[in-house]
């Protein structure tokens, strides 16, 4: 198993914040253009997994958000 594989499965483990700021990183050092190709696959790689992550996470805190809103109305 690469480093890569390793760091995306140790994901799931991170909170939202720590995600998005994790992506927005890996995003800026894209943008940047400077990475050689292999890394560069690598860290987008990282950063799909951290974006799929990010919104599994905010669905969930909607989804408590509308199980709260459904409660208050009854």
């Amino acid at each position: 198993m690469d480093n890569t594989q390793q760091t995306i499965e140790n994901i799931d483990q991170l909170s939202y914040e720590e995600a998005r700021d994790a992506l927005a990183g890996i995003v800026t050092s894209l943008e940047q253009g400077s990475l050689p190709l292999k890394e560069s696959l690598e860290q987008w790689e990282k950063g799909e997994a951290l974006a799929h992550h990010c919104q599994k996470l905010l669905d969930g805190a909607r989804e408590r958000l509308e199980k709260a809103q459904a409660q208050e109305e009854k």
